[in-house]
């Protein structure tokens, strides 16, 4: 679970998991367009990171190596710590936030 906060914890990371969850299946060159501030060499790390953590598994086929997204550990660090509070009152919470933010 270390790895998945440490994943987690880069706007990078989290920008080509979001890119994944959006269309799932990406090349490393339609992954590196996302992050015009970095090399290939950069992306591929956090890249590797990712798959490190489980949250990306990869596919070759032919010349090509596709990404996609495994939401499953996100998905246990979610129920786990959720799981500890009341999940009525934090979505009413939620919802409440959301309402009066609208107002302003």
């Amino acid at each position: 679970m270390e790895l998945v906060f440490k994943a987690l914890a880069d706007e990078g990371r989290r920008r080509l998991l979001d890119a994944l969850r959006e269309r799932n299946g990406q090349t490393l060159l339609e992954l590196s367009e996302l992050l015009p501030e970095l090399t290939r060499q950069g992306v591929t790390k956090h890249l590797h990171l990712l798959e490190d953590a489980n949250l990306v598994v990869t596919v070759k086929r032919g010349r090509h190596k596709f990404h996609y997204l495994n939401p499953v550990p996100i998905n246990e660090i979610a129920e786990r710590w959720l799981s500890n509070y009341e999940r009525d009152k934090l979505r009413a919470l939620s919802a409440l936030k959301a309402a009066l933010e609208e107002d302003r």
